[in-house]
């Protein structure tokens, strides 16, 4: 398996070198990419999991895009975990999708009739039933992705192999460049779970770079002034998340002054209205006030 693993790795590093696809985006370029795909998961992945919440769509919240290696994502988890390796396309560009064992074993235990609680401590290993539903998690994760991609062959994400190890998986080079996605879902009654996405910098430079829609002949108008009235003086309020993370209820509940909470913050930090992301940047300071440099608007 380590030598088929070794040899996808580097197939996929020759159809996208450099010298054939010229200069590659750098991770800050690809940020705001991957925060507007991740806002058509949020759209698209809730339909796709009704079927683990007995046919009510869940809300699905997107977190911030973070920068990671194969290395620094299983440093952070401390249990039993699932890594799936992807392809998108026929290309078969690899990403990595993550499942802790906990929520997957908490929606288990709803689907037995139980109230979604994880049994404690954590087996070592994942049992056949779990196995069962990473394979359908895995499923509606592939689908709800080619959607938000655009559809088609050309963005066809399929699941390609699963294992709890990553040394095992060897799912790309271990030191690659990745941006990560975490994804929370939250239901009605019961705790929210969670799982994360991890693209290298050359897949998702080479699927967000083509136009996912043909641009259609629109009849000439003249386009209205932003900044005449009524709109020039209409307030907008415009949010910068710093940080977004998820914890667990419990530890939510047993937090008391004192307590230090460490966050990763952004590379990149957003600027959202109505919770679109509208433009990144960078946290300085102008005249004693913190501050965010614009990099990039869209």
């Amino acid at each position: 398996m380590n030598m088929q693993s070794a040899h996808f790795g580097q197939s996929t590093r020759a159809k996208h070198c450099a010298e054939l696809l010229g200069t590659e985006p750098t991770i800050d370029e690809l940020v705001p990419a991957l925060s507007l795909l991740g806002e058509r998961l949020a759209r698209v992945l809730p339909g796709r999991l009704s079927q683990f919440s007995g046919g009510e769509a869940p809300l699905v919240r997107i977190g911030m895009p973070m920068d990671c290696t194969l290395g620094s994502i299983q440093a952070e988890i401390e249990n039993l975990a699932s890594h799936t390796l992807l392809t998108i396309g026929p290309e078969n560009l690899p990403m990595l999708a993550t499942f802790e064992a906990a929520p997957v074993l908490r929606l288990i235990d709803r689907a037995f009739g139980g109230l979604g609680v994880a049994p404690e401590p954590l087996p070592e290993s994942f049992p056949l039933s779990a196995e069962l539903l990473l394979k359908r998690l895995e499923g509606a994760l592939a689908d709800a992705l080619t959607e938000a991609l655009g559809g088609g062959e050309q963005h066809k994400v399929g699941a390609v192999r699963r294992d709890t190890s990553l040394r095992y998986l060897n799912p790309f080079d271990r030191r690659q460049d990745l941006l990560q996605l975490s994804l929370e879902v939250e239901e009605p009654g019961i705790e929210p779970w969670s799982f994360s996405i991890a693209f290298p910098q050359p897949t998702l430079g080479a699927v967000m770079a083509a136009p996912r829609h043909p641009v259609r002949q629109r009849a000439h108008r003249t386009p209205s002034d932003p900044v005449s009235e009524p709109f020039g003086s209409m307030p907008v309020p415009v949010t910068a998340v710093l940080v977004d993370m998820t914890i667990g209820f419990s530890r939510l509940s047993s937090l008391k002054p004192g307590d230090v909470l460490p966050v990763a913050v952004a590379r990149s930090v957003p600027l959202q209205v109505d919770g679109r992301t509208i433009a990144t940047g960078t946290i300085g300071e102008v005249e004693d006030r913190v501050a965010v440099q614009i990099l990039q608007a869209f």
